[in-house]
């Protein structure tokens, strides 16, 4: 049974980092992980409460809720070794 990761990603709107970081997210995720992953997208803008009930100080903040612990990276993502050991995702890859 593959594993399931839930993750989290916090934008600011539309801005050229938040469009960045989302694209270098989803290109890791579906060469190595497709499938196995489920991606709450968020935007801080229109929907402050959920940052802060996270704690979000940063954005693009990504966060990894299951399997536990929870982990978390800052920044747009665009170093996919950095990415996955942040989320502590290279010992499992397929």
């Amino acid at each position: 049974m593959a594993v399931k990761y839930v993750l989290k990603l916090y934008l600011t709107g539309t801005t050229p980092r938040s469009k960045a970081a989302l694209i270098n997210l989803k290109k890791i995720l579906d060469e190595d992980y497709k499938g196995v992953y489920s991606l709450k997208v968020i935007d801080v803008v229109k929907h402050p409460q959920l940052a802060e009930d996270d704690k979000i100080l940063a954005t693009p903040t990504l966060i990894r809720i299951l399997p536990p612990p929870v982990a978390r990276i800052i920044g747009d993502l665009s170093n996919k070794e950095k990415v996955l050991l942040g989320l502590d995702l290279v010992t499992v890859r397929r």
